[in-house]
């Protein structure tokens, strides 16, 4: 028999035993660092830990490879090709452990910061500009150690807060990256200063400069933590945590005692302040009580959490929100697992903390819920976290519904709104952050509200051009996520569900199915019919602030909630070829300003508006030069779109030419004048050939993809190629349209003269054979 256990952390978080399946009585003990046992448990080492996370808890083999171990840390995943020798970290799995989140309003992009299982306070980008998405490379540590709850500055990105276990608060300067430690220390001949492993902190809602910390006491600094001033008691039991019953019995001294890596216990878990009344504050904490004072600070009633309808004694304060708008409304979510208890507990009360009703409708039970948010235009619009995903209420907490697509079934342990993007932000534990952008077509809405069909407004589109950073070829080990559609984002709701007449048929036939009827025959008329009919579309169409007509996006109609992009571009106008439903036709970005949107359903011939709604386009990321052209611009689109008709002209004009000639062969074979008019064919088809190459370059050279002098179509894309930037069309771009606006003179003439000799031939050969070439 061993003694040997797993130490540090200690053995709650460790003692799994896994046996390797290669060699008998090689087992591996999971710890901070793992421990091997090459004799069944009588001596361990330790297992090499070069380039890898600490904190081992799971281990797997390949019955194939006696080479290969598959570990699982505090840190991630990882890998080793030859034993233990050395470690491969596996990068592209997004299984960060979240506490908790701050954002901060950045511009043009708001950071996610995020305190996770020991793997530091990390932040990183909600987006980015590369067109690859968000990759590991765009985070970066802010603070070392296990992370727990972080802040920030309002109107200052510059300014975060991030604390390790055990109320370790740092304030970082963003703009050097340093940290100063800010813990509030207490006085001399006072108590231990006791902080939950995931102290409280609060910014102030009232002044960005003012922050609030938890301990046993409620601590405010109006300096951002340069000083502090404790405006409570003891808010907690104060209990001697080793007079506690554990198993059912207070234990003996001798036992195997080890709280080192365990919270702090009568402590502070949760703190509020009204942003109506800033006298209003709001605590919670891990031993069961909820205490609030409506002086700052200068006098605290306490509620103990049993005395809320149905609460066990003692439950865990997992957090508490005073109401945006109401002073006297208040929430508080509450927490008994570690009793076995993972029923979910949530409170509000409208009398500011004396009296509480339970609002839980609609969450299942053993959902344990740790975080609550409200929306600051809706004041009945909430969201939830649970221990399974997010609830949402549209009547003030009333009903809760599931809100989860999209979502892995997943802890998510905190939620945070930026307000100005009105993105809600999910912590998970163990799955990353998940980002749902522009919940705003939620506010205010209802079942009613929801029989008609609705358009929202769109939040501001910004315009910049979008990175293509060259990176996305680095391996399936990249992580890469995905970034927000760009452009403007437009919103609906489709309240009806149009089906085809096939669809419909359909729907009657499955029913008869069901009852094992028969299936009638449709008829022939009917199945024709259904052959024709286009399915539904929606149809949205952009306006300018002149109300001029920009561009139209077109898609499937789909019922309920629909969400499309438009990438700030419009089509330069050109002729549509006969005979094809496809045409070419260059994109330019649009000019900053304001515009509208409308959107239409087209069904059975008819369109039917749905509703418009204005938005803003704002350009951002302008360059350092500024372009001597840029009061041309316009004029030069107007050009291009010209040069562009003037050129899809000459080619129709060059193409029926063509298809002509392919039918005088035929009028030559049929006429008694035979030789001449075969010189004539073959003196304009080898004209044809030499207009081709002039259009299109050499065949030969193209075969085998040799370097050819610039066509008409080259100068014209490096035309269009001014678009490119913000910078705008420079001179050089302005020469190579005029260049190919020369090319086009000299095309057309060339193409006027082979008008002449084929409408000439084809005259002659009608005219002898008495057969007409139609068209």
């Amino acid at each position: 028999m061993s003694d040997t256990v797993s130490g540090a952390t200690g053995p709650h978080y460790y003692q799994e035993l896994v046996a390797s399946p290669h060699v008998f009585d090689k087992i591996y003990l999971m710890d901070t660092k793992v421990q091997v046992s090459e004799n069944g448990g009588k001596d361990f080492y330790v297992m090499n830990e070069s380039d890898k996370h600490v904190d081992n808890h799971s281990l797997t083999f390949k019955m194939s490879d006696p080479n290969y171990l598959l570990i699982g840390t505090d840190g991630g995943v990882y890998e080793s090709f030859d034993d233990t020798n050395s470690w491969k970290f596996v990068g592209n799995l997004p299984l960060t452990q979240f506490y908790k989140l701050a954002v901060d309003d950045a511009y043009p992009f708001y950071n996610i910061f995020g305190g996770t299982q020991d793997n530091n306070t990390q932040g990183g980008p909600s987006r980015t500009f590369k067109t690859s998405g968000i990759t590991n490379s765009d985070w970066f540590v802010l603070l070392g150690g296990d992370g727990h709850q972080p802040a920030t500055e309002p109107g200052n990105p510059n300014i975060v807060y991030a604390q390790s276990q055990q109320g370790n608060i740092h304030r970082i300067d963003r703009t050097n990256g340093e940290a100063t430690f800010i813990k509030p220390q207490n006085d001399l001949n006072e108590p231990y200063e006791r902080f939950n492993w995931d102290a409280p902190i609060l910014v102030s809602p009232h002044d960005s400069e003012t922050i609030f910390f938890g301990s046993q006491r409620v601590w405010v600094s109006n300096n951002r933590g340069d000083e502090w001033k404790a405006i409570s008691a003891d808010l907690t039991l104060d209990q001697e945590r080793f007079e506690l019953p554990i198993m059912g019995k207070v234990q003996s001294w001798d036992n195997p005692w080890d709280v080192y890596a365990m919270s702090t216990y009568n402590t502070i878990t949760s703190l509020s302040q009204s942003p109506v009344d800033e006298n209003i504050i709001y605590a919670g904490t891990d031993d069961g009580i909820i205490q609030y004072t409506r002086d700052f600070g200068q006098n605290w009633t306490k509620v103990d959490v049993e005395k809320l309808p149905g609460v066990p004694k003692g439950s865990f304060v997992n957090d508490i929100k005073a109401d945006l708008f109401d002073p006297n409304t208040v929430y508080v979510l509450l927490d008994n697992h570690k009793f076995g208890d993972y029923k979910p507990y949530v409170y509000k009360s409208n009398d500011g903390g004396k009296n509480w009703k339970n609002i839980t409708e609609g969450i299942p039970d053993g959902f344990l819920c740790w975080r609550l948010v409200q929306d600051h235009v809706d004041k009945n619009l909430m969201f939830l976290g649970t221990e399974y995903g997010i609830y949402i209420s549209v009547n003030g907490g009333n009903k809760w519904v599931k809100f989860s697509s999209g979502l892995p079934t997943i802890s998510i342990r905190d939620l945070a709104i930026q307000k100005r993007e009105n993105d809600l932000i999910a912590a998970t534990f163990g799955r990353g952050f998940y980002v749902l952008d522009d919940y705003s077509s939620l506010r205010f809405i209802s079942a009613n509200s929801l029989k008609d069909n609705l358009v929202f407004t769109p939040r501001k589109a910004l315009q910049y051009n979008p990175i293509r950073p060259g990176s996305s070829s680095q391996g399936s080990n990249t992580y890469y996520a995905k970034n927000p559609d760009y452009g403007a984002i437009f919103t609906f709701y489709m309240s009806d569900e149009i089906l085809t007449k096939k669809q419909n048929r359909l729907k009657v036939e499955k029913d008869l199915e069901k009852t094992n009827s028969d299936i009638p025959f449709p008829g022939w008329e009917e199945l024709d019919e259904e052959l024709n009919e286009k399915s539904p579309l929606t149809i949205i169409e952009i306006y300018d602030s002149e109300n001029s007509f920009v561009e139209r996006l077109t898609f499937p109609y789909k019922k309920g909630f629909n969400r499309v992009s438009w990438d700030l571009s419009k089509k330069i106008r050109t002729h549509v070829s006969s005979g094809s439903s496809r045409f070419y036709s260059p994109s330019i970005r649009v000019s900053p300003g304001k515009y509208s949107f409308n959107v239409y359903t087209f069904y059975d011939g008819q369109v039917n508006k749905i509703g418009s709604k204005f938005f803003d386009v704002e350009r951002i990321r302008s360059g350092v030069l500024g372009n001597p052209n840029k009061d041309k611009i316009e004029e030069y689109v107007i050009e291009i779109e010209n040069t562009y008709n003037d050129f899809s002209v000459i080619n129709s004009k060059f193409n029926k030419i063509k298809e002509t000639n392919k039918s005088i062969l035929t009028l030559i074979s049929r006429t008694n004048n035979f030789q001449g008019s075969v010189d004539s064919y073959n003196n304009i088809q080898n004209n044809i050939n030499k207009v081709d190459v002039f259009v299109s370059g050499n065949k030969s050279k193209k075969d085998v993809r040799e370097k050819d002098v610039e066509t008409i179509s080259d100068r014209l894309s490096v035309a269009v190629r001014g678009f490119n930037s913000s910078y705008g069309p420079t001179k050089m771009h302005i020469m190579s349209l005029s260049k190919a606006k020369s090319l086009i003179l000299e095309y057309n003439d060339m193409v006027e003269d082979l008008s002449k000799d084929i409408d000439k031939l084809k005259n002659q050969l009608e005219s002898a054979t008495e057969l007409l070439i139609l068209d």
